[in-house]
């Protein structure tokens, strides 16, 4: 197929009544994601080891990348959306739940197969423990993800029974009484961890709200949401981060907190107010197909995109300290360089994929893929086979 006509050739075979928005959202969902990983994640060389830092330690003023680039309520969101709307017309539960977890578990296995291997080698090659130790925590911090996706994904048709838009409200409440008890009266933090499921089931189940047609009023949701989100940070103590940065005390994303509840929140309503500039935009072909790709790979990025980071970190790290790659991030000079090693990164990414792509899928071409009719799912394991 060439390079030149696959665009006219994906606008072809997608089905006129392909909702393109909730694709172009989950596309942008994995890019912020991806970037914003890429951007906050350094690491640093010293005696001869590899430590994880981050620039938003030593630089506040970068903070705000993390309000563009943490997505991960547009996934959810998406994921209850598409998942709604394939249970909808799926033959039974079971094997509907079957067949989504066998397309989340086997791109990890893939993963957990690939680092098996990868980690003996730079054992072999003298890696020190304390290294050894940052890159797999880097690799598999991902999985968390996967995990609570598997899980609300079970709970589909649950969600699906209950009055969905009055579900998320009271959701939010848990996550209030939960930061209430752990940070207001010094309860056990373990408890934070409730938060885990009942923070990110508040997009999902709007997903699913959304999917049977309830009116969710975006702009209201939007500006509601940000303003909770600016009361939280200003005078309740939480973080104005909404990732977790090395040697802070208290993290917005682990566990969930809720500040970052009301900024997914916030999230929610911004997604649904650009639907329609973004059907729009998907509507030309190179778009699309710029969206489509991605969707097509999204939970193969998702998982590989930083081990992508550490291919091109442990490869250059024999050639000394290189700005932006092994320096510590206590400076601009440091983000720019940083930024000039995004393309970089990009093509070690798409290599990975392309490889694991591979052994992640089943034999079927993307043309017949692509023809199938429905909504891609937000774990991107199925791309456009039709959520």
């Amino acid at each position: 197929m060439s390079v030149l006509t696959l665009p006219s050739r994906i606008e072809a075979a997608t089905p006129a009544g392909r909702d393109r928005a909730v694709d172009a959202l989950r596309a942008l969902a994995i890019l912020g994601v991806v970037l914003g990983h890429w951007l906050v994640t350094a690491f640093v060389a010293a005696d001869g080891e590899l430590r994880v830092a981050s620039p938003l330690s030593s630089q506040p003023l970068f903070i705000p990348v993390s309000w563009l680039l943490q997505t991960l309520a547009v996934f959810f969101l998406v994921g209850g959306y598409a998942a709604a709307r394939s249970l909808a017309s799926a033959p039974g539960y079971r094997s509907w739940l079957r067949a989504r977890l066998v397309r989340l578990v086997r791109p990890i296995l893939v993963l957990l197969g690939f680092w098996a291997v990868a980690g003996s080698t730079l054992d072999s090659l003298g890696l020190s423990d304390r290294s050894m130790h940052s890159l797999r925590s880097i690799v598999l911090s991902p999985l968390w993800f996967v995990a609570v996706y598997a899980v609300l994904t079970a709970l589909t048709p649950v969600v699906a029974a209950i009055r969905r838009y009055h579900l998320a409200p009271a959701l939010v409440g848990v996550v209030a009484m939960v930061d209430l008890v752990r940070f207001g009266l010094h309860g056990p933090a373990w408890l934070g961890w409730i938060n885990l499921l009942a923070g990110w089931l508040v997009p999902y189940c709007l997903g699913v709200a959304w999917a049977a047609g309830a009116r969710l009023r975006p702009a209201a949701l939007l500006i509601g949401a940000a303003a909770a989100t600016a009361v939280l940070v200003h005078w309740c103590g939480y973080p104005a981060s909404m990732v977790g940065v090395p040697g802070d005390g208290r993290s917005n994303l682990s566990p969930p907190a809720l500040a970052a509840v009301t900024f997914g929140l916030a999230q929610v309503g911004l997604a649904l107010l650009l639907r329609g500039p973004l059907t729009r935009l998907a509507r030309r072909p190179l778009a699309w197909a710029g969206v489509a790709l991605v969707n097509l790979a999204a939970m193969t990025i998702f998982l590989w995109h930083q081990t992508a980071l550490i291919a091109v970190t442990t490869f250059a790290f024999g050639y000394g300290r290189l700005p932006g790659l092994h320096t510590p991030p206590v400076d601009v000079s440091w983000v720019l360089h940083r930024l000039a090693w995004l393309p970089v990164f990009a093509l070690a990414l798409a290599g990975l994929v392309a490889l694991a792509h591979r052994f992640e899928r089943a034999t079927t071409p993307s043309g017949a893929r692509l023809r199938r009719h429905g909504n891609m799912d937000a774990d991107g394991a199925r791309g456009m086979t039709g959520g």
